[in-house]
């Protein structure tokens, strides 16, 4: 793709690189390399802010998250928690943990219409593997290395990771993984269910962009987004209750153009031309 076909904007101090896609993608690249992309407040801040300009923007079907150099994120920036630990001693007070996540969880991101896809190219520890747990899909450079790290940071299972980490292993590979902080490697993570494919670091990019496109191009963002809150949402309910939302979800989806076109597209035998999302989906 050219020059001329997407837009490449850095936000504030190029903390967080913003690339929209004519194929409907917006790539939002961690870019601290000489911090390993590690997470503090104006990593934060500027990740928060290209994320809501991709869910606010309807041309945007799709968010692909990787990260610049040779991490994808390595965890939380050692000298922001060094400074919030010390000045929280000093004072006599509660450490504020706060400065360095962020106003916002982790789990946000699994409250957004849009699918976020994590193209994990390196170091991925930590809040950095928070990160990437929360988002909906994740694929990895061949080895790139992966670490929970809390416990042997005297830290504990931090902003939701012993939710969603289970969900996505499994239980004894989340007690594995967690109380042992142990590194492992893409293709054990590929093995455990953590990512989809593990591909050659130059061929990363590529792999998560033509399965995003693909996504953007064939799938009703109206339904992606529906489909998408009631994975999370049915994790906490039971099956009952799931069916019966899911049956009045799926008469409010036979009511929008989308279905139509859907059926349409499928009989005349052509790619699908879906509107962009809806407010009555949110």
């Amino acid at each position: 793709m050219s020059a001329v076909d997407r837009v490449v904007e850095p936000v504030k101090a190029e903390a967080v690189l913003f690339d929209k896609r004519d194929s409907g993608v917006a790539v939002l690249t961690l870019n601290r390399p000489e911090r390993m992309n590690a997470w503090g407040g104006g990593l934060a801040g500027a990740f928060y802010r290209c994320i809501d300009r991709a869910e606010a923007d309807p041309d945007v079907r799709v968010i692909v998250l990787t990260g610049a150099g040779r991490a994808f994120c390595a965890g939380a920036d050692m000298g922001d928690l060094d400074t919030i630990s010390g000045a929280g001693v000093a004072s006599g007070g509660d450490t504020d943990v706060t400065q360095l996540v962020g106003e916002r969880h982790p789990y946000f991101i699994t409250r957004l219409h849009t699918p976020v896809i994590a193209a994990i190219n390196g170091a991925c520890a930590g809040i950095g593997l928070t990160q990437a747990l929360m988002c909906d899909i994740r694929f990895a450079a061949a080895g790139a290395k992966f670490t929970t790290a809390f416990a042997r940071r005297g830290l504990i299972a931090e902003y939701g990771i012993s939710w969603i980490l289970p969900r996505i292993v499994g239980w004894s590979a989340a007690m594995d993984l967690l109380l042992s902080g142990r590194t492992f490697y893409a293709e054990e993570a590929k093995e455990l269910g953590l990512v989809t494919d593990v591909v050659a670091p130059d061929e990363l990019l590529p792999r998560a962009l033509a399965y995003a496109e693909d996504m953007a191009r064939n799938c009703a963002p109206s339904s992606l987004s529906v489909i998408k809150r009631q994975l999370y949402d049915d994790a906490v309910r039971n099956v009952h209750d799931t069916s019966a939302a899911a049956e009045k979800l799926m008469h409010e989806s036979m009511q929008r153009p989308d279905f139509i076109e859907g059926i349409t597209a499928f009989f005349e035998k052509r790619p699908p031309t879906f509107p962009p999302l809806q407010e009555e989906t949110s």
